[in-house]
């Protein structure tokens, strides 16, 4: 694995500052840019409530999230959670945001080969495995919190994502269409398609990182 061990089970402190990068950012993600300036009390209890519905994540799997059950697990009211997340998905995708902003910020300014120092078809293929190994221990939340389909590629934290492999493909294939190619590399590494391989086709980890190298390999014409 290029990357073990991208994503552990529990994630980072609430809240979680955007880490200091050398290069410039993509795109920002999350509800930051919606909510410039939390006072310090916003702020806590926006963070207890993604601590408490992360914890009971991990005890429960995501159907076991429900804004009444954040409420009473961060000891606050309801009206508190649907306040600060809208509903459901707003809280499932603000979780999933907060882990986007480590993902970015480790391809944007961390080590190589994932971040830079290391030339873009290494770097494309480190980024394919850290995605795949994100969705697959977070695989529960990332189906529960996915907007619906005439959102689901304009989200931020998404294009982050497109835009990052655009980048590298045009460092590699400069005379290719590159954000096509883009779309097509990265519906490879689409939460669905991966419960889908390994849930009901038992496929394990290793083959679909395989498979993420050679494709990346296939289309950048840099295979043996």
């Amino acid at each position: 694995m290029l990357y073990a061990g991208f994503m552990s089970a529990v994630l980072p402190p609430f809240p979680q500052p955007q880490e200091p990068v050398d290069k410039p950012q993509l795109l920002e993600v999350g509800s930051a840019a919606d909510e410039p300036c939390l006072r310090a009390d916003a702020a806590r209890n926006r963070a207890r409530l993604l601590e408490a519905a992360a914890r009971l994540i991990a005890e429960h799997g995501a159907a076991g999230v429900t804004m009444e059950a954040v409420a009473a697990e961060a000891g606050v009211g309801k009206g508190t959670v649907f306040r600060r997340f809208g509903d459901r998905t707003g809280l499932l995708t603000a979780l999933l945001d907060h882990s986007a902003r480590k993902l970015q910020a480790d391809f944007l300014g961390g080590p190589p080969p994932l971040g830079p120092g290391a030339p873009p078809v290494e770097r494309l293929r480190a980024f394919g495995v850290a995605v795949l190994y994100r969705a697959a221990e977070q695989l529960d939340l990332q189906l529960a919190a996915q907007p619906e389909p005439t959102r689901r590629y304009s989200h931020p934290s998404v294009r982050a994502l497109y835009a990052h492999v655009t980048v590298l493909l045009r460092q590699i294939l400069p005379d290719a269409d590159c954000d096509l190619l883009a779309q097509t590399l990265m519906a490879y590494l689409d939460p669905a398609l991966v419960h889908h391989l390994t849930k009901q086709c038992g496929m394990p980890m290793e083959r679909l990182e395989k498979g993420w190298l050679d494709l990346v390999d296939r289309v950048t014409r840099t295979g043996a």
